[in-house]
């Protein structure tokens, strides 16, 4: 992979300048999970964008689940967004919003118990429980009543990790303030926050081979817990957002035990993979531009957050489905036909992003779609994420200040989740 200004997103290359697009050959396939293991490849998105911005990826019902051929992948920035924040037009419900699945295992019937996720739901369904989460869980208020709790819990990990003098930051570090966030905002006890760490592992964990593991089982033991947590709490409610989701508010407006089982199914993905993977970049990034750390360290940006998760793109690509034809740049995309938005590429878009290549904790501003291109389906925890990302550094900082790497970042293994299993480290 060619060298980055600023550091090579994803591959611990060292920085020499901005990268050179290459050709894309019939039949390459952004989806293959080989080659997310090794990299992003942003060398053939940056061709894309420019000669193709709609590219018919192609996949076979094995690689896939899905028997249509595969789909087209728009890599433009301008194009993701109009995508995501159409009002109608295209569908996330009809084919979900996973890009891939484990061909073996998935199929149809599979694919249409997902629709129960709010990330696979079409309005009207999905504004109702959209809203009724919104205002239960992840109002600023919400996030707020929490915030002294994490960052004291982001310190107490750090302190840890410290004292342990060397790690991996994916276990020690990365994943712990995600799923203690989640506890302490859900109402989730903490001592079952290694289960939840372990089954959102073995959902999107299905194309690494270093896990054995049977994702319809771990996604049916999260739904169990979630059925009983919520069972729970409308017989006894407490003070927390289990009980607030699962008991009638003023309006009326509740989850089911089912909705909120799936409430919780999504949280152990949305809001314990992708902030944990988000955290890793970043900290790989930094290592990568020791002048971004030192001037983190110095300032504390609050523009931080939104780099990080800007250069990281935990999620590489996420799916519509077309409910009507579309001319897009000179393409017919029928109805009936996936369309994958490529938020890799999108994050590097050169006609958006000035230098996108540069890692820069101050970039300002920073329209980003990390957190989805805006719309509906825009990422109902990205305030949350971000007061994850910069409590966490802020105690990397402030109690391991020279935390240095032992070694190279282990890849996930994965489709569509630009994910880090392990990252050797120093701690002091």
């Amino acid at each position: 992979m060619a060298a980055t200004a600023g550091g090579c997103p994803f591959t611990g290359a060292v920085a020499r300048g901005p990268i050179e697009p290459i050709p894309v050959r019939e039949g390459f396939d952004f989806t293959d999970p080989d080659l997310i293991a090794d990299r992003i490849p942003l060398e053939e998105l940056a061709t894309l964008r420019q000669t193709a911005p709609i590219f018919w990826n192609p996949q076979t019902r094995e690689e896939s689940s899905f028997d249509d051929g595969g789909f087209w992948m728009v890599s433009r920035h301008e194009d993701v967004k109009a995508i995501s924040s159409a009002r109608e037009g295209w569908s996330s419900e009809e084919n979900t919003a996973v890009v891939k699945f484990d061909g073996a295992t998935v199929g149809p019937d599979e694919r249409a118990i997902q629709r129960e996720m709010i990330l696979n739901m079409d309005a009207p369904r999905h504004t109702k429980v959209r809203g009724i989460i919104g205002r239960g869980s992840f109002t600023p208020r919400a996030i707020g009543r929490i915030a002294d709790a994490l960052d004291a819990r982001a310190r107490q990990i750090v302190a840890e990790a410290v004292a342990r003098g060397t790690g991996d930051l994916v276990l020690d570090v990365s994943s712990e303030l995600p799923l203690q966030a989640i506890a302490d905002l859900v109402g989730f006890p903490q001592e079952d926050r290694k289960r939840i760490f372990d089954w959102s592992n073995q959902m999107v964990s299905y194309d690494d081979p270093e896990f054995d593991v049977e994702p319809a089982v771990a996604a049916a033991e999260i739904l169990g817990y979630g059925m009983e947590l919520g069972e729970a709490r409308k017989a006894d409610p407490g003070n927390d957002i289990a009980s607030k989701l699962v008991t009638a508010d003023i309006d009326g407006e509740l989850l089911t035990s089912e909705e909120f089982a799936y409430f919780c199914l999504i949280l152990a993905v949305a809001g314990n993979e992708t902030t944990r993977n988000a955290i890793s970049h970043g900290m790989q990034a930094f290592f990568e531009n020791p002048d971004q750390w030192e001037l983190f360290k110095a300032e504390r940006p609050q523009t931080t957050a939104d780099e990080i998760v800007r250069w990281a793109s935990p999620i590489v690509i996420f799916q519509r489905t077309a409910t009507t034809d579309h001319e897009l740049h000179g393409t017919t995309i029928r109805a009936g036909q996936r369309v994958g938005m490529s938020y890799s590429s999108a994050n590097f878009d050169e006609m958006v992003f000035d230098e996108p290549h540069r890692f820069d904790i101050t970039r300002d501003p920073n329209p980003h779609v990390g957190f989805g291109g805006g719309g509906a389906h825009y990422c109902i925890g990205a305030n949350l994420a971000r007061m994850e990302i910069n409590l966490m550094f802020n105690a990397i900082a402030d109690l391991a200040p020279d935390i240095a790497p032992l070694g190279e970042p282990r890849r996930l293994r994965s489709a569509w989740i630009n994910g880090i299993k392990g990252l050797p480290v120093r701690y002091a």
